[in-house]
């Protein structure tokens, strides 16, 4: 692990095998809140359009 420090701001350099590793990780940890069926996803996101269109 190489660090830098540019412009008062510090950085850490990795191998790239070790980030690749870290992302998997981070990937397997996140679930996401719900998943939807398509009719549910359709209701949903029509639902945001009205809200959304009403606000402007």
């Amino acid at each position: 692990m190489t660090h830098l420090t540019i412009e008062n701001k510090k950085y850490v350099l990795i191998p790239e095998e070790s980030y690749q590793e870290l992302q998997k990780n981070a990937a397997l940890k996140h679930h996401p809140e719900k998943i939807f069926s398509i009719n549910e996803a359709r209701a949903h996101s029509k639902k945001l359009i009205r809200k959304w269109s009403a606000e402007k």
